[in-house]
């Protein structure tokens, strides 16, 4: 197929950027040498069927998969599966916020002081982890350097967490930014190339631009674009000559396609791309990923929102369920025409909470038109390949990094089980034992199962809602005893605020500009879903 509207032709300047470190130095002094999972489920992430086998760590790596001849002494750790559960790889989020905090405000990803916020961002990465995802690809940071930090306490052991690529502060143009606190600014072609170097010198492996609105947001629309071409290319291009990837927040039918000709990386959203739009990425799907992170939107239309101030009925008049219907047919389509589509759900949000991040599996069973092996591949395969290690990460293989999950169950019967910590029986990264349930361990579940329906072609896929008030979902961290590190609502400790919306008041559905017809700026009680 010829490369259309002036894409990037293969062998040009705007190739792969360099695969970023993605080690992890995590073993204690009591881990074993060797752990065999014996009688187990195998789901290598080939495509092939699971298969009944055994499966061999050493070190921090996976030695041998079905039939294991190693020697064993009486040093190794040995799991039973029991003929029944499944192992796999670790999952992957390709759309992460370490440092999004529940808050219900748009304060409450800022104004934390560094040290509260530093402590936020390093529970978020234990409680990935927790939840089985031993892969994470920086979607932004509410500070410049909490990625980095992060992905380097990791890194020497220091806390729990997964394999990460870090990435700074989103970057945008002036009257372009969602959330003012969390951007730096850039207009023109230098600026954005002296933006993006200044990421690279803290240490990012990841640049973002914040390209469009978003339908949360009172002036700002998701069809709307704040960049130009020239803008974008300079921002991928200084980006790609230090080996760094780009990732866009870019929800309009116009942004995807400057992406796709400037050669970004990864396509944030593409809730509006038209058939020409998806015809560009078919022809770039080689090097393109899309990570559509329907969640956010999607619970602001389930009732799942109503606490913070934002109804279903609000959520119609802004124009969330046309972005979630829309979106929805777009995936589907991409799907169906090859196109890499990830999981990754922007979590972090109030009503998004950290630690019900599988929900996302369930979404593209539900409403994107995979099977539930393929959304298992697009959590674990592909997300070896996004992490730029697809020959180490993602499968279980001779060979592989030892990042591997025991599941009690079959996901390919219900892909809702991974919603549900209690499931994960046990979790291994780099060859180390984050968990093992047969040795007492627990972690409290996480969010109420969103449960396997998928949608018919036609019907909504947002369900029709019971009456009464809906339940919230919420995180592990809120579940302990009663209320955890967010509090009992999943809000930062400290935030009394508690709603999104001024008032309640509801979008009225029309043109959203400040009293003189400009744009106005973020309040601090309206989020953005990037």
């Amino acid at each position: 197929m010829p490369i259309p509207n002036g894409l990037p032709t293969p062998g040009d300047p705007l190739g792969k950027p360099l695969p970023a470190d993605v080690s992890i130095n995590n073993h204690h002094p009591n881990d074993p040498d060797k752990i065999l999972f014996k009688n187990v489920q195998i789901l290598d992430s080939t495509g092939r069927k699971p298969y009944l086998g055994d499966v061999l760590i050493e070190g921090t790596s996976i030695k041998e998969v079905g039939k294991v001849t190693a020697d064993l002494d009486v040093e190794t750790t040995v799991i039973d599966g029991q003929g029944r559960k499944t192992l796999m790889s670790g999952l992957c989020d390709s759309h992460t916020h370490l440092s999004w905090n529940n808050s219900p405000t748009l304060d409450g990803l800022t104004n934390l002081p560094i040290e509260e916020h530093v402590l936020h961002t390093a529970n978020s990465a234990k409680m990935y982890l927790d939840c089985g995802y031993t892969m994470c690809f920086g979607a932004a940071a509410a500070q410049p350097r909490l990625d980095v930090v992060t992905k380097a306490a990791i890194k020497s052991g220091m806390i729990p967490g997964p394999r990460m690529l870090a990435n700074g502060q989103e970057i945008s143009t002036t009257g372009g930014a969602i959330v003012p606190s969390v951007t730096r600014y850039a207009d023109g072609v230098d600026e954005m190339r002296k933006a993006v170097r200044y990421f690279c010198s803290l240490g990012v492996d990841n640049i973002k631009l914040s390209m469009t609105g978003d339908e949360i947001h009172e002036t700002m629309r998701s069809e709307e674009t704040y960049f130009t071409l020239e803008e974008t290319k300079a921002a991928v291009d200084e980006a790609h000559m230090r080996g760094k990837r780009v990732c866009a927040h870019a929800r309009s039918n116009d942004s995807v396609k400057l992406c796709a000709r400037a050669g970004v990386d990864v396509i944030y959203h593409a809730s509006f791309a038209d058939a020409e739009a998806i015809d560009m990425l078919e022809a770039i799907k080689d090097r393109v990923y899309i990570s559509p992170a329907i969640n956010f939107p999607y619970t602001s239309c389930t009732g799942e929102a109503i606490p913070y101030g934002l109804t279903p009925d609000m959520a119609v008049k802004k124009g969330l369920k046309r972005e979630v219907e829309t979106a929805a047919k777009a995936m589907r389509e991409m799907h169906r025409r090859g196109i890499r589509v990830l999981p990754g759900g922007d979590y972090g949000f109030a009503w998004a909470p950290h630690g019900t991040y599988a929900r996302d599996l369930a979404h593209f069973v539900n409403m994107f038109g995979h099977t539930p092996m393929e959304s298992i591949l697009a959590a674990t395969a592909l997300g070896g390949e996004i992490m730029g290690h697809p020959d180490v990460l993602g499968k279980v293989l001779p060979g592989y990094y030892a990042d591997v999950i025991l599941v009690d169950g079959n996901p390919l019967q219900d892909i809702s089980l991974f919603q549900d910590t209690k499931n994960i029986h046990a979790i291994v990264i780099n060859g180390h034992l984050h968990k093992d349930s047969t040795k007492g361990a627990f972690i409290p579940r996480g969010s109420d199962h969103l449960p396997m329906r998928v949608v018919p072609e036609g019907e909504s896929v947002i369900p029709v809602r019971s009456k009464g008030k809906p339940k919230r979902a919420e995180s592990p961290a809120a579940t302990t005893n009663g209320e955890g590190a967010h509090g009992t609502n999943g809000s930062v400790e400290g935030n009394d605020s508690v709603g999104f919306f001024k008032d309640g008041a509801a979008d009225d559905g029309g043109p959203r500009q400040g009293q003189n017809g400009e744009r106005s700026g973020v309040s601090a009680e309206v989020v953005k879903g990037m």
